[in-house]
């Protein structure tokens, strides 16, 4: 699973069983129709699994987050994304 800065400011996650061969497709303009209309800047986040069925699932949830809480995320900033977490379910 990992997250790109597009050119716009936007994130792209997305999940694969190889990473580089991706991203090269990505910076090739053969990638997502989202990298295609937005042009991928970087790579800001990974995670690696053992499944693909359980990286696809982690970039189905982040995909529902809020930019600020993958901000949180990509930064590692833990106390952040913990309180992003509970405003979702209404904690204060």
């Amino acid at each position: 699973m990992y997250i790109l800065l597009c050119d716009d400011g936007s994130f792209y996650t997305g999940s694969t069983k190889n990473l580089q061969s991706r991203l090269s497709q990505h910076f090739n303009g053969e990638g997502a129709n989202h990298t295609k209309k937005h042009e991928p800047v970087k790579l800001l986040y990974a995670e690696r699994f053992d499944r693909i069925d359980y990286a696809f699932n982690r970039e189905k949830q982040i995909q529902r987050w809020s930019h600020a809480k993958k901000e949180a995320l990509i930064n590692q900033d833990f106390e952040l994304l913990s309180k992003k977490a509970k405003k979702k379910f209404g904690d204060k």
